[in-house]
């Protein structure tokens, strides 16, 4: 598979989400992450409040993002799973509202297919499923009938029991053959290729030392032809190589992953501190892809 990657990208397919078109390989785009979770890792608590999140969801757009992922169920190492009521009234009315402010895509932030179908209806573009659409058999149904593109990230277990199921005799291999399996059944519900992103699931079922291995090697998904979304915001990974235990605190370790990701063929960064990691997207860009046009003259 190496041969069939030489460069950042390698294919040239696009997604139109809303009146935005992704043309993947052109630059790195920012997906900026909303949760409305009182656990979180690293940001529980703090957009618990529809006007809370507003104002977050206003200084994203004024940073220049171009995905708010809305997330109403944490996905932490150990988190309790809500109940479908729960999530539905975390997530529902903030996506009606972003919807009404502003015309940025979002995508919803969820494992289950009700809560897909309810955020769809409200103005959601795109489904973001932590489980690769394992968990709920009628996810990839539902985002085949509604034609939504869908993230499909790699997975073990569940948020209270992945981090014991890190053990792959060869963890890349075994991811792409999950994600070659988890597309075939995209293409089955209806889906096409072009609404397929895959996600390798940095610090989900992983140990620090995978997820390094992971952006050292992002590239060879690229033999897939889908678009690679990576998310290394705030991991605990970053935090163990610079010694720091506070998630809020790993912002230039984040910088430092993302640009490892873009450099190996990330398409969609997934982070917190949108402002910051636009412009470091911006940056890496203009070293790694060769199709910038900006005037540095």
């Amino acid at each position: 598979m190496d041969d069939l990657v030489s460069s950042v990208s390698t294919f040239s397919s696009s997604l139109i989400l809303r009146d935005r078109k992704f043309e993947w390989g052109q630059r790195t785009y920012v997906m900026g992450i909303l949760n409305v979770t009182p656990d979180s890792f690293s940001d529980g608590g703090e957009f618990n409040t529809l006007s809370g999140a507003m104002a977050q969801v206003d200084a994203m757009v004024a940073a220049g993002v171009d995905i708010v992922d809305v997330g109403g169920q944490s996905t932490r190492p150990g988190a309790e799973i809500i109940d479908l009521e729960t999530e539905l009234a975390r997530t529902i009315p903030l996506i009606k509202a972003i919807r009404d402010r502003t015309s940025v895509p979002i995508s919803i932030d969820t494992t289950r297919a009700e809560v897909a179908r309810s955020a769809i209806a409200a103005g959601a573009d795109l489904i973001n499923d932590v489980s690769g659409a394992t968990y709920d058999p009628e996810m990839l149904p539902t985002a085949g009938k509604l034609q939504t593109p869908i993230v499909l990230m790699h997975l073990r277990g569940t948020p209270q029991t992945m981090q014991s199921l890190t053990q792959y005799e060869d963890l890349i291999a075994e991811l792409l053959e999950f994600f070659e399996q988890r597309l075939n059944a995209s293409l089955e519900h209806g889906l096409t290729r072009e609404q397929v992103i895959i996600d390798p699931g940095i610090g989900f079922a992983k140990t620090a030392a995978q997820n390094i291995e992971l952006l050292r090697q992002n590239r060879r998904f690229q033999a897939l032809g889908l678009p690679i979304l990576v998310g290394p915001s705030r991991k605990s990974f970053i935090g163990k190589i610079l010694n720091r235990p506070d998630p809020k605190d790993r912002l230039w370790g984040t910088a430092a992953a993302c640009c490892a990701a873009i450099a190996n063929g990330a398409d969609i960064v997934r982070v917190h501190d949108v402002m910051v990691m636009v412009e470091v997207c911006r940056v890496a860009d203009r070293i790694w892809r060769e199709t910038d046009n900006l005037d540095l003259a």
